[in-house]
């Protein structure tokens, strides 16, 4: 019996995932997540995980991160304790179709590998469903789907974090402000206007896109999902990793 090993690097964090074979969805026999500063847990943890299965039988990458972190997962997944042939690693990337989702990019290979696996696991959550996907990291995307799976475009805007980080850095007498619960009324305190204003900016444009695509559902995800997604006023299922998920979907596929 052979394991799947499934990557997401993104700008702020490296997260990972292990399933069994025929495993449901999103049913992981181990996960974990490093941010990029403390990148050199992943190795150990990982061969911590891979210890208790007998082997990894495919490994499916989608990275964001850059060379750097291709060169250093490529580097870690070589490593003798690892129970990986490299012929097994297949590092994802945006192409015209892949498991149920039709690619209707412009240019299909610029469209970011992440927005893709989370199309593709959107899909594979919703089947025969209008969706929009609002993947809430270091960046915010709101991408469409179409209910036969093409993948239709989206949006592309700072983080929640980015936004309040670009107040407190380009403005004089604005602090630097944490994600916390969306202010009730109009805030009448800097921070909470602060909160108020950034939380706003991304529920707006979540709940733009789903108008615009006449979407029946909404998938929300990403470290900030848990703030964004109190505040957006359209019916929404909170995803704790959709990436995850469509590489999940891209490789049960194959």
């Amino acid at each position: 019996m052979t394991y799947d090993l499934l990557i997401d690097a993104g700008n702020t964090r490296i997260k990972w995932a292990l399933a069994a074979p025929g495993a449901a969805l999103g049913n992981w026999v181990a996960q974990g997540a490093h941010m990029h500063a403390d990148a050199a847990e992943f190795p150990t943890a990982l061969i911590a995980a891979l210890g208790a299965v007998p082997a990894v039988g495919r490994v499916l990458i989608a990275n964001v991160a850059g060379q750097p972190a291709r060169d250093m997962l490529a580097s870690w997944l070589a490593a003798p304790q690892l129970p990986v042939q490299q012929q097994a690693i297949e590092w994802f990337a945006s192409v015209p179709q892949r498991a149920g989702v039709r690619n209707a990019y412009r240019n299909p290979a610029q469209l970011g590998c992440d927005r893709f696996a989370a199309a593709i696991g959107a899909h594979a959550l919703c089947p025969g469903k209008a969706i929009v996907i609002a993947n809430c990291g270091t960046a915010t995307t709101i991408d469409a789907i179409t209910a036969d799976g093409t993948f239709l475009g989206g949006m592309i805007l700072p983080g929640l974090g980015l936004m309040a980080t670009s107040l407190a850095r380009n403005t004089a007498q604005l602090p630097q402000v944490k994600p916390g619960k969306l202010p009730e009324g109009f805030a009448d305190n800097t921070d909470d206007a602060i909160l108020s204003g950034c939380l706003a900016a991304q529920s707006g444009a979540i709940e733009r896109a789903f108008e615009l695509h006449q979407a029946v559902e909404c998938i929300i995800s990403g470290g900030a999902a848990p703030y964004i997604a109190p505040a957006v006023p359209v019916p929404y299922r909170h995803v704790e990793n959709i990436v995850m998920i469509g590489l999940h979907a891209a490789l049960r596929s194959a």
